[in-house]
């Protein structure tokens, strides 16, 4: 299927909608799917699920909502195409290249919380090359965003770096109490909480360094201050008992906290840094500064600023609030990414992603 025009932006439906097609239905998909549905400038499309006991189910079903959709689940990639989606909402676990390309390829753009594509200079030149061949065959765009990686490495240092004329410094701190997040492959598989501090070491800091870097270094671009390296460093802190928290039990001597720090370097001066706080509770007794669940930035400059941004709601209630943050900018990026011009696009190359909160 070749589109008409260089952007995707003539495909809206009669009535004005983008025509937008969920991919999986994890925690996040399915926070983008409700917000899909109920979002006045998107029309639900399609649905992919790769799960059998999702299949044919409908939407609504698959995201607690009551009213039917019309659209079900499929594991066919080619029925998603065949529904001429003018977005994907690509969520999946893991990224499959082909399946990315085949979507871009086939007309439709990308929107996707997988961070692959924050920094095109970062990425493997071959797989940069494949993605950006199945934009120019199918007219179409690509972006990754979230809410971390994404809103708070790029568009929130963004707005605070436009009234500094000089920058010394921006760092951001994350801080999160996980013991009440009930992710028991998330948290021991995946992050390495409740592992032997040896096996957590090497391979974890490559993976936020992979993570978090390529976001980073978009940031340092946007402010005129390209980074020569980025770094990552980090440390751990064991539990002095064991204990148990909603995803399962962590055993004394295991890992209980993980502080690491991805650095942006120019000049051998740090410019822009991302420090991830990540522990299991009062319980984990770590030693250190913990702040309240959510985000802090300081930045130094001719303008320093010191800001807080705290979740304002009890831990107990963080599986409710937290998969909003990630998802409803994704699902606000649809828009701006399908009328943006052919390419993998960054926020340095879209207008401000912004809520449409009333009609199309």
């Amino acid at each position: 299927m070749q589109p008409d025009t260089l952007t995707s932006a003539a495909g809206r439906d009669s009535g004005g909608l983008y025509r937008v097609a969920q991919w999986a239905t994890g925690t996040i998909g399915r926070r983008a799917l409700r917000a899909v549905i109920a979002h006045p400038g998107l029309e639900l499309a399609a649905l992919y699920s790769h799960s059998p006991d999702k299949a044919g189910r409908d939407a609504a079903e698959l995201c607690g909502l009551d009213a039917p959709t019309g659209v079900r689940a499929t594991a066919d990639i080619e029925q998603i195409l065949a529904r001429h989606p003018d977005c994907v909402l690509y969520m999946p676990q893991t990224c499959d290249i082909d399946e990315v390309c085949a979507i871009l390829a086939a007309g439709t753009n990308i929107v996707t919380t997988v961070g692959l594509f924050h920094h095109p200079p970062s990425m493997d030149p071959g797989i940069r090359a494949r993605v950006e061949a199945a934009c120019a065959a199918g007219a179409t765009s690509i972006h990754s965003t979230g809410s971390s990686p994404g809103f708070i490495t790029e568009a929130v240092p963004l707005v605070l770096a436009s009234i500094q004329r000089r920058l010394d410094s921006l760092a951001i701190e994350e801080y999160a109490d996980l013991s009440h997040r009930n992710s028991p492959g998330i948290l021991f598989d995946v992050m390495g909480f409740g592992s032997p501090p040896a096996d957590f070491a090497t391979a974890r800091l490559d993976h936020l360094r992979d993570s978090f870097g390529p976001s980073l270094r978009l940031l340092a671009d946007g402010i005129g201050l390209p980074l020569d390296e980025v770094t990552a460093a980090g440390e751990v802190a064991t539990a002095g008992h064991t204990f148990d928290i909603a995803a399962g039990t962590v055993e004394k001597g295991t890992v209980a906290a993980q502080r690491i720090t991805i650095a942006g370097r120019r000049a051998g001066h740090t410019v822009v840094s991302f420090r991830a706080v990540w522990h299991c509770g009062a319980d984990a007794e770590t030693g250190w500064d913990i702040r309240p669940t959510g985000w802090h930035l300081s930045v130094r400059g001719d303008a320093p600023l010191e800001i807080d941004m705290v979740f304002p709601f009890p831990l107990a209630e963080m599986a409710e609030h937290s998969p909003s943050y990630t998802a409803n900018r994704a699902v606000n990026a649809v828009a701006p990414v399908c009328a943006a011009p052919p390419g993998i696009r960054t926020v340095l190359d879209l207008p401000a992603i912004t809520a449409n909160l009333g009609r199309p």
